[in-house]
């Protein structure tokens, strides 16, 4: 028994089965099948995460209907085929002793017809808000037939082995569109009257109950989106779902937060307080008297999940982004090791960034996610030849390197040119709101100590100053710099920016440094789109000065939209007074301010600015390189001195070349 989490290594029974802990390892969409079917991805990615010490595995959203298919990765709907493939997938949850769940989903109105080729069914043909598409108002020939969908989706789960399912009427999906007035304008028997317009979900999951038996688990999952008044309320879900659990028709049900009307808060960034979804469970345990309540959204860590079941506002917890981040936090947790998980930094960029795009799901921090299955896990097998490595700069790709030869037995000695570690990473973390990332870097500091890694500070090494003969490995990860000509590729044509001599243009990395003193109005050139200038612009605005953002695009933070963290993002800056001029560029800086062009008009403008601070394309610091080409040591070049990218890159490089040496 954990005494830091008592409460979270309580077991906990589930029809006939006895939960380790109360941390769920939630559903999400990790677009990882191929043809329709899991692959040895899935199985490595679940069994990994079960045999970190997650109680209860719920598998990703299994579409139930040729309508409800919403990616390229999406598991094979209304076909007995994937049975065989979904056994191997609830074998490795199992035999490291988890209860293996499958969800089931339909989105309703808001398809992909890109993925689906399927006309979008809704209660009452309301429009997608997931594509600019419309639906159709569902006959009563296609409820009953998406009814069955459910039903045949369940019958499939049990042949497979799951313990359960978990039916899916969360974020304005297909059965919350039923749930929901605004959505469900019907005078027939599927609407109107609290009766009718619950009639489907209480048909599916009678009908689950009967197909599958009585030891089989049934959940439901749900959420709010208090922001939108057209959404079901935390009251109007509390009837709902009382009305179910006093026909006993859900042995759980999983509380989250956001949906299609509130994207953002569906899977909350660092923008957003942490346990979102803690709320709407405490409603919830209020009413049912004999469904299990399990918290969802934002509950990053084992912390998190002791202060709700401490609360009282859930049985369970649902750590999702956590265990993605790290898949073993349940037994570290559970050892009384929090300092060695690896925390979420709720960033979004390959998980949700990723699925985005429709790619399989990764993480910025833990390149293993995604790779268990060639990399071994998030684990090492220690070298039967030990090395002695030398990392020459502390940023991500230098820590994850450092990082992971230790962990295989190798002698390492990290060389960082500062006073403290992670780099421009660290210069992230500075920004509002982003300190997880410096969490992070605090992490890389305590395994560093544990694993005996040298670091060696305020040690800037040029190709000289390397030794050859001290080390059989070197790791080259000096990191980018931003270059003093200011090139913009909006402007392709002109190398410098005119006007750079007259002073006061600075890097956004110089601002976050504190190196330089900006005037109290600020001109911010943002060509990267993301948290680079946004984040130094919110620090700006914070801090009283008056900002204004320039960019090419047609929209600040163009590339955090992938993340779900643009508009959230500017509404935060909009409320500091941050104003900001798109579609343009700085044809030329006069030390007072700056003259604009529009890229559409072709027209010129002056801005008047005490300063200039920019966000442009990066240059490798890659200038060691070709004096270590002649020592004659096997060497590495990795992260942004091999090209300036975004950070997973960097730590997926640094693991990558751990394991290799």
């Amino acid at each position: 028994m954990s005494k830091k989490f008592p409460r979270l290594f309580t077991p906990l029974t589930l029809r006939s089965r006895i939960l380790r802990n109360r941390i769920v390892f939630g559903a999400h969409t990790t677009n990882m099948a191929v043809e329709g079917v899991p692959t040895e991805r899935h199985i490595a990615y679940y069994r990994e995460r079960a045999m970190g010490g997650a109680a209860m595995v719920v598998v990703e959203p299994m579409p139930v209907h040729g309508a409800a298919v919403l990616t390229r990765g999406n598991f094979r709907h209304s076909d007995d085929s994937v049975i065989p493939h979904f056994r191997k997938v609830v074998d490795a949850i199992k035999e490291n002793g988890a209860v293996a769940i499958q969800q089931l989903y339909h989105v309703g109105a808001h398809g992909d017809s890109d993925n689906s080729f399927h006309p979008h069914w809704s209660p009452s043909g309301m429009p997608s808000y997931h594509d600019s598409d419309g639906s159709h108002p569902m006959t009563e020939a296609e409820i009953w037939e998406t009814i069955d969908g459910f039903v045949e989706a369940a019958r499939r789960c049990r042949e497979a082995g799951f313990d359960g399912v978990e039916v899916w009427a969360a974020y304005l999906g297909l059965v919350d569109q039923f749930w929901t007035p605004w959505t469900n304008r019907r005078e027939d028997q599927w609407g109107g009257s609290l009766e009718n317009r619950t009639r489907m979900s209480r048909e599916i999951l009678k009908r689950i109950r009967d197909v599958c038996g009585p030891d089989f688990i049934i959940g439901l999952a749900i959420s709010d989106e208090p922001d939108h008044s057209v959404a079901l309320q935390k009251p109007e879900l509390a009837e709902i779902i009382k009305l179910h659990d006093d026909e006993s028709l859900m042995d759980y049900v999983t509380c989250g937060s956001g949906g299609y009307l509130d994207f953002y808060k569906l899977m909350p960034t660092f923008i957003y307080p942490e346990k979102l979804g803690a709320d709407l469970a405490a409603t919830l345990k209020n009413v049912v008297r004999n469904a299990v309540v399990i918290a969802e959204s934002h509950i990053r860590t084992p912390e998190n999940g002791e202060t709700v079941l401490g609360e009282g506002a859930a049985d369970l917890v649902s750590i999702v982004r956590g265990q993605i981040a790290d898949p073993h936090l349940a037994t570290k947790a559970g050892e009384d090791r929090p300092e060695d998980i690896r925390g979420c930094i709720s960033c979004n960029q390959m998980c949700w960034g990723r699925r985005s795009r429709d790619y399989w799901i990764s993480c910025l921090i833990n390149p293993s996610a995604g790779r268990e299955f060639e990399w071994g896990g998030d684990r090492f097998t220690k070298s039967d030849d030990p090395k002695r490595v030398l990392v020459i700069g502390g940023g991500p790709a230098g820590l994850e390197a450092a990082r992971s030869s230790a962990e295989r037995g190798h002698s390492v000695v990290l060389a960082e040119a500062s006073s403290r570690l992670g780099g421009n990473f660290l210069l992230a973390g500075m920004q509002p709101r982003r300190a997880q990332i410096l969490d992070l870097i605090e992490w890389y500091e305590r395994q560093f100590a544990k694993l005996g890694v040298e670091v060696r500070y305020n040690t800037y090494l040029e190709a000289e100053d390397v030794d050859a003969s001290a080390f059989d490995v070197l790791v080259v990860a000096t990191g980018s710099y931003s270059p003093e000509t200011v090139f913009q590729k909006a402007l392709p044509s002109v190398e410098i920016l005119p006007g750079v001599e007259n002073g006061g243009v600075f890097t956004v990395e110089a601002v976050m440094a504190r190196q330089v003193r900006t005037g109290n109005r600020v001109l911010l050139l943002d060509e990267a789109g993301g948290w680079r200038a946004c984040g130094t612009a919110w620090k700006l605005a914070e801090e009283g000065h008056q900002v204004t953002i320039v960019t090419p695009d047609p929209l600040v933070g163009k590339e955090l939209q992938r993340t779900a963290a643009d508009v959230p993002m500017r509404q935060a800056l909009r409320k500091l007074g941050v104003r900001w001029i798109t579609e343009s560029s700085i044809a030329e800086w006069h030390g007072n301010g700056a003259t604009l062009i529009d890229h559409n008009a072709g027209e010129h403008s002056f801005v008047e600015a005490d300063c200039l601070v920019t966000a442009t394309t990066n240059a490798p610091a890659d200038w060691i390189m070709e004096g270590l080409s002649g020592l004659g040591v096997r060497t590495y070049q990795i992260g942004d001195c091999a090209a300036p990218r975004q950070a997973p890159y960097a730590f997926y490089e640094g693991r990558k070349t751990g394991l290799e040496i």
